[in-house]
């Protein structure tokens, strides 16, 4: 747990800064850029001063004191060209964050009435990021590159459909707005790659036990593998049927 209280206490100004006191009035959906990103970006650097610098043909999110922070929420691979102008010049921390819980409001396009929420039963962990950061697999091991996961907790605005019938079935995501920090993990070798398997793993596994054990779909199990194995985290130990062998390197 990397979470401290002031970083909570931090993390509240910081959507307050974007939002102010009431979330609707405060402009949820209407920013120039999702709320997520615009309530992370102030957490990481408050000083607008630093946000938004020109580097090159490129702008960094967060410049200070020499090094680049990079916030994406999704579409990492969007992020390569940067990463191939800012990596031979500076340090870059790519923060990517996962959503842990949340609840579910659904919006009337038309009225802008929304409904009561709906928790959705799903729970989100570091392992979600990595089907994102098999996009980068590339860059990961540029000693130049910190990956940031951050887990939060937020309330996502969805809008109905026009059909009644289909409403909640047929929705689309309209913005997240990020409600609190539950856990940051930052990888910057391999050694904090492998410190987040867990060890209720055995020490020889598959894909089908690791996604198991971490609640992830099969595909999603495969890919952290393949980015795990890319960073020498785990290495492959034979086969078993159709199934590749892992087992985690030691990082002592």
């Amino acid at each position: 747990m990397n979470i401290t209280e002031d970083d909570k206490s931090r993390f509240l100004e910081a959507k307050k800064r974007v939002l102010g006191d009431n979330i609707l009035t405060g402009g949820i959906g209407t920013l120039g850029e999702k709320t997520t990103h615009a309530v992370l970006k102030n957490f990481y650097e408050p000083d607008t001063d630093n946000q938004e610098i020109p580097i090159g043909k490129y702008y960094a999110d967060i410049f200070r004191d020499g090094e680049i922070i990079e916030i994406q929420t999704r579409g990492l691979d969007k992020l390569r060209k940067k990463l191939d102008a800012f990596l031979p010049e500076y340090p870059v921390t790519v923060v990517h964050p996962i959503v842990h819980r949340k609840n579910i409001y659904w919006m009337d396009k038309e009225t802008g009435e929304i409904f009561d929420p709906v928790k959705s039963p799903k729970r989100g962990n570091v392992f979600h990021a990595f089907r994102e950061l098999y996009k980068l697999k590339m860059y990961l091991n540029n000693d130049n590159l910190n990956i940031c996961i951050l887990l939060i907790d937020g309330d996502e605005y969805r809008y109905l459909n026009t059909n009644p019938n289909y409403r909640k079935k047929h929705t689309e995501r309209f913005d997240l707005l990020p409600t609190s920090l539950v856990d940051e993990y930052v990888l910057s070798d391999f050694r904090d790659y492998v410190s987040i398997i867990p060890e209720s793993i055995p020490e020889v596994f598959d894909s089908k036990i690791f996604a198991k054990e971490l609640k992830l779909t099969r595909g999603t199990a495969s890919l952290a593998l393949n980015v795990l194995h890319e960073v020498n985290a785990v290495k492959k130990v034979g086969k078993k049927g159709n199934l590749i062998l892992y087992e985690r390197q030691s990082i002592y």
